[in-house]
């Protein structure tokens, strides 16, 4: 129903992918049980999401970019989580 009954409901810790993350992506050490989110694509995540995410990653990007394609950021993140985790399907 909303972020704190999606909070108290998750196991893992929360991951959030964002541009205003403290926490390169290359250095991230991703868990088994973590939960990517990912704020809209137009607005990022709202400052409570920001403020109790576990992690607050950023993908780094060359020069005078803004940001990526959210399709395109969740992708990267996914498939660095995956490897990282061994969560690769065989």
């Amino acid at each position: 129903a909303g972020w704190e009954d999606f909070r108290n409901a998750v196991c893992g810790r929360i991951v959030l992918l964002t541009t205003r993350g403290d926490i390169a992506l290359p250095e991230t050490r991703f868990e088994p049980e973590d939960i990517l989110l990912f704020g809209s694509e137009s607005h990022g995540a709202p400052a409570a999401v920001h403020d109790e995410a576990d992690l607050r990653v950023r993908i780094p990007q060359a020069g005078n970019t803004r940001s990526l394609n959210i399709a395109v950021a969740a992708g990267i993140a996914l498939a660095t989580a995956l490897d990282q985790t061994g969560g690769w399907p065989q």
